[in-house]
């Protein structure tokens, strides 16, 4: 089992616009936000990235569950496929009605102890509200989404990501400036976004695009799968959810500097989720493509694969990163008109571009790392890296004349010692698989 660079790229590509459309919605969010103001613009960036926490606690099971899948399909158990995948929508739409209503009561407490500015407060509190719900629409996506690219059929992932986009912007537009929603408005146009995509995959699925016999798509409980599946996704959640927690605490070290230095900081983040959609697309794939290779016995053959998914990811990344920098001031310019918040913006623009350069190898491996099943270890690797991490930012949050480029570099350090780990794991993993 070799797989080609075109095999990759028609493997990722729909990954990709599927990663995409979760992060448009931020990025349209912020857009329309930057033209009500500063607060609902920063706002938006403490609101959006405490979102994607709880998210990524549905994010990081469904890894597992891809994982899983993707041994059976390796293995040519076909019928396995379909019945994994049914335990895990079964825990995951139970998990996002759990998680929604916990949201909703406490999650007003809780930012309470992290956010200063009252205006920002209330208006994070706006947005969860509504946005919140959208897990009821996005966890079963997630299973969904597992199950094609477990399997290697992700075509249908690039309808839902069309279907969402098209929902999101005009409803944006709509509830913000129309019905004067506000930040509420733009939660709404998000939730409903997400709900389009799943009805796409579900619609897919019952018309006969997909062979339910030879997937063994049947519901059924089967608690014994369920549990093994927990075991092995545990990790991969907890994982998941530390991997963007630290965001969140990042975005409160930035509120202390201002609402300006936060405004700008998301639309940093916000440009940035368009190379994060790329890392996370290519490291999804090679988390899929190694468990499929370990399945098919050829897992000697992972750094190989790796290599390919490297050059593929800058291949794409780099002419992005160029253009990006040679029309900063433009892109910026999308997000707001304030001549303060661009100029502030251009050097934190440059340190986040070049970030990528660290970050695609630093998620392709770790991912990989998932791929072999060994969920725990990338879990362990996480935690490591998010202490040194927040340990640099509780440094950082000392000194006084610290600039908001300077606490970007976080981030370069953080994947670069994620990447480390991961590959170093990975050279023991291979010589194991090598002998078997």
């Amino acid at each position: 089992m070799n797989y080609t660079y075109k095999q990759i790229w028609l493997i990722n590509f729909p990954v990709m616009m599927s990663i995409l459309m979760e992060q448009l919605i931020n990025i349209t969010d912020a857009v329309f936000l930057g033209h009500v103001g500063e607060v609902e613009l920063g706002a938006s960036a403490l609101a959006s990235v405490y979102y994607l926490a709880i998210y990524m606690l549905g994010f990081g099971f469904s890894l597992g569950l891809q994982v899983m899948i993707a041994r059976r399909n390796g293995e040519q158990r076909y019928k396995e496929t379909g019945r994994t995948f049914y335990q895990g929508l079964l825990f995951l739409s139970c998990l996002a009605v759990v998680l929604s209503l916990a949201s909703y009561v406490l999650s007003p407490l809780i930012l309470k102890y992290f956010i200063h500015s009252s205006e920002i407060y209330q208006a994070v509190v706006d947005y969860l509200e509504w946005r919140c719900f959208g897990l009821v629409f996005s966890f079963p996506f997630l299973a969904l989404r597992s199950f094609f690219v477990g399997i290697t059929k992700t075509r249908v992932l690039s309808w839902a990501a069309m279907m969402a986009v098209l929902i999101n912007i005009p409803c944006n537009y709509l509830f913000i400036f129309c019905f004067n929603l506000g930040i509420s408005g733009a939660a709404m146009a998000s939730s409903l976004a997400e709900a389009g995509s799943l009805l796409i995959l579900v619609c897919y699925i019952f018309q006969k695009k997909v062979d339910k016999d030879h997937f063994g798509l049947k519901a059924a409980y089967d608690g014994k799968r369920l549990a093994a599946l927990l075991r092995l996704s545990v990790w991969s959640m907890m994982h998941a959810f530390i991997s963007v927690a630290p965001w969140f605490l990042f975005f409160v070290a930035i509120e202390r500097l201002g609402e300006t230095q936060l405004a700008v900081s998301n639309i940093t983040r916000s440009v940035s989720t368009v190379f994060f959609v790329i890392v996370n697309s290519f490291a999804a794939t090679s988390g899929s493509l190694v468990s499929n290779l370990i399945g098919a016995g050829e897992g000697r053959n992972l750094f190989r694969l790796c290599y390919k998914v490297l050059r593929l990811g800058y291949a794409v990344g780099i002419p992005l990163i160029v253009f990006a920098l040679l029309f900063n001031r433009q892109i910026v310019g999308f997000y707001t008109d304030n001549a303060q918040l661009m100029e502030f913006a251009h050097y934190p623009f440059i340190v986040m571009l070049l970030n990528y350069a660290f970050a695609l190898p630093g998620y392709v491996y770790v991912n990989a790392v998932t791929g072999t099943g060994d969920t725990r270890m990338a879990f362990v690797f996480q935690v490591s890296t998010i202490i040194i991490y927040l340990a640099y930012l509780y440094l950082l949050s000392y000194c006084s004349i610290v600039s908001l480029s300077v606490y970007l570099t976080a981030e370069y350090l953080f994947v670069m010692l994620l990447g480390v780990q991961s590959y170093v794991y990975l050279k023991r993993k291979q010589y194991t698989l090598s002998r078997h």
